[in-house]
């Protein structure tokens, strides 16, 4: 049997922990297993999920204590004789994987999951200083998205047809749009029939943009008073943008769902999904989001392979929130909503069958 070690840093709950846990899922596990290796401060690790299917959940220091993690990953990689290493924490890999060449692990994977924002330049300079040493100790190059891919590991490299391509792949049958599923979770969460949701699902962080969010729902229950705004997930910034609702008097339009197991009922509940974001690479949550059938509206700075169908919008952040508000309100005034399962799978993003083409990469490679 092949044991992975996947790279996760700090598991919080996000996409890019969703998509490991999406491809772990399906793969041949009497083939392929995943050990987990995951930072001290990380929270919602599905432990006993990974348990159950045969992997390992492994808790080494945060990467800010960066000498005892670099020490005790080299330690476990070493000990534990992997042949593969597969990190996913983007412009950070150069450190687990330094950590793995020194262990000698000879298959090391850097994967880009997302790109940058110029309104985050502080967070750039260390971006783009780790961005030189992207290519220095990994050998296989992932990526979720050309723009992730070429972000990360250059144009040069990406045009050589040097860095794979695996797609955030979902779930289909779990996300296909659900009528039944749609009345029972509105009944549960208390939503009338006649209401429109505006939903979203990802961390409250400055990439995730829920300030400009909560200014769009703004604009938008002037429309259509009949309307209100869910938010799922934690983070940092959730009472920010809790302040914010309550200096707009919308408390009682706008409910914090916290992080939840549910998010594939929760978008049967939605009646549509919008994404502000600052930057990134392929969202997953896009992905799910058109495979349920809800119009969606992001940013112009989401990769534009995030659109799947014709149920995704780009709009310009330089918009007002009152033009975003028009926009959402006009499509969703004629918008009828169909399974759209069929047209997902034919882009590619059925894990059934993405998730074979990883298990044949790491046979391949080992």
């Amino acid at each position: 049997m092949i044991r992975v070690a996947q790279i996760v840093g700090k598991w919080l709950g996000g996409g890019v922990e969703a998509v490991v846990m999406n491809y772990y899922r399906h793969i041949d596990r009497t083939k392929i297993q995943f050990d987990f290796i995951c930072d001290a401060d990380s929270t919602n690790i599905p432990v006993e999920e990974i348990e159950s299917l045969g992997g390992k959940v492994i808790i080494i220091p945060p990467y800010q204590k960066l000498f005892k993690y670099l020490r005790e990953l080299k330690k476990i990689l070493k000990n534990g004789q992997y042949k593969i290493v597969h990190s996913h924490i983007s412009t950070l890999s150069v450190f687990p994987l330094y950590a793995a060449k020194k262990a000698g692990v000879p298959v090391r994977i850097a994967h880009s999951h997302s790109t940058s924002n110029k309104k985050e330049w502080k967070r750039n300079l260390i971006k783009n200083f780790l961005r030189l040493f992207s290519k220095k100790y990994a050998n296989v190059y992932f990526c979720c998205s050309e723009v992730a891919g070429r972000y990360l590991f250059g144009d040069k490299e990406y045009n050589k047809g040097n860095v794979h391509l695996l797609k955030n792949a979902v779930e289909i049958n779990k996300f296909t749009y659900n009528e039944s599923v749609r009345i029972q979770k509105r009944k549960e969460l208390g939503i009338n029939a006649s209401t429109t949701v505006f939903g979203h699902v990802g961390r409250f962080v400055s990439q995730k943009n829920h300030l400009f969010l909560v200014d769009v729902f703004n604009e938008y229950q002037k429309l259509n008073p009949d309307s209100i705004l869910l938010l799922a997930g934690q983070g940092p910034l959730v009472e920010t943008v809790k302040e914010k609702v309550k200096a707009y008097k919308i408390d009682n339009k706008v409910k914090f769902l916290g992080q939840r197991s549910d998010v594939n009922e929760l978008y049967q509940a939605f009646d549509t999904v919008v994404l502000p974001s600052l930057y990134e690479g392929l969202v997953v949550v896009l992905v799910e989001a058109q495979c349920a059938g809800l119009p969606c509206f992001c940013s112009k700075e989401v990769s534009p392979e995030t659109k799947i169908s014709d149920n995704l919008d780009f709009l310009s952040l330089k918009d007002s929130p009152y033009k975003w508000a028009f926009l959402i309100d006009t499509k969703l005034k004629t918008f009828v909503r169909k399974d759209c399962s069929k047209t997902i799978t034919e882009y590619g993003y059925n894990i059934e069958t993405e998730s074979i083409q990883l298990e044949i990469f790491y046979t391949q490679v080992y």
